[in-house]
């Protein structure tokens, strides 16, 4: 049995929150991951988990087993970025995300000239919208826009963006401009974001901020296919302003409801807390200025 390796099984099984779950997350048989599982019990003589068909517990000895496994493991991981060098110069490998276009925009450049200074050190990159949990997925770094909830997760701030609304020339030509946020009422509109579930937009009125219904014409999961659609001549979308830099400045887009914008949103960079390898710091050194010129223009 390779101890370690079912160690860090058992800590995948609880975070999963079942064993089908981390079986599906580390690409290993379900009756593999059992097993493993149960000669880890075995060889400690006592049980580690409740099991049921819906819910996976710990024992009171897993509860505790599962603490100290998890200080080893991180003792080891430890261990190996010392050994490998990682502290003492900047190298391996850095996992990073970020929101599709913001990530296009303004990360890949950086990424870039970055790796043409530091070639000892690759960047796996992945781009999409939904929030990664860093310390789940194994990502050294994300860009996050919008206010961040409590965590343990270090952030840096490197700017803020503004949400816009904007057509194309050719709709408002033909449907006319909107002057008023409940104008938008007998428009059609364009949205890539969950909350055009709820038919509504919010803006701020006067002190306060109030939702007035809309007639999402195409609801789409990019913000890319959007812009696309509303350069087309769809609807109105509303988009963050780096969004449709590019096109306002090629006048295939114009904002719209302009004296109705929502307050600037942040922009910031997340990492977990703890020791940071080399990479990681040189990373931010060489990023977060760059990323803090790009985002001020």
């Amino acid at each position: 049995m390779d101890r370690l390796e079912s160690m860090s099984i058992l800590v995948d099984v609880v975070e999963a929150g079942s064993l089908s779950a981390a079986s599906r997350r580390l690409n290993m048989p379900l009756p593999t991951l059992s097993r493993k599982i149960s000669e880890l019990e075995a060889h400690l003589k006592t049980r580690l988990l409740n099991r049921s068909t819906r819910l996976l517990t710990l024992t009171d000895a897993g509860e505790r087993y599962l603490a100290a496994t998890r200080r080893i493991l991180e003792d080891v991981e430890e261990a190996e970025r010392t050994a490998t060098g990682e502290y003492n110069a900047p190298k391996g490998e850095l996992v990073l995300t970020a929101p599709v276009v913001f990530g296009r925009t303004h990360l890949v450049p950086v990424v870039v000239d970055f790796l043409k200074a530091y070639p000892d050190i690759d960047i796996r990159l992945t781009l999409h919208e939904r929030v990664v949990n860093l310390q789940e997925e194994h990502v050294d770094l994300a860009a996050r826009i919008g206010k961040l909830p409590d965590s343990t997760l270090m952030a840096i701030r490197i700017g803020e963006v503004r949400r816009i609304l904007c057509a194309s020339p050719a709709y408002l030509a033909a449907r006319g401009t909107p002057r008023q946020p409940a104008d938008l009422a007998l428009h059609d509109c364009v949205s890539f974001h969950p909350a055009a579930q709820a038919e509504t937009w919010d803006f701020p009125v006067g002190k306060t901020t109030e939702s007035f219904p809309m007639h999402f014409r195409f609801v789409v999961t990019t913000a890319q296919a959007a812009i696309d659609a509303t350069i087309a001549g769809v609807g109105i979308s509303r988009v963050f302003s780096y969004h449709i830099a590019a096109a306002q400045a090629e006048g295939l887009l114009v904002p719209v409801l302009q004296d109705f914008e929502t307050q600037s949103i942040p922009v910031q960079l997340v990492y977990p807390a703890g020791r940071m390898p080399l990479k990681l710091r040189a990373f931010l050194d060489f990023a977060t200025p760059r990323l803090k010129a790009a985002l001020s223009l």
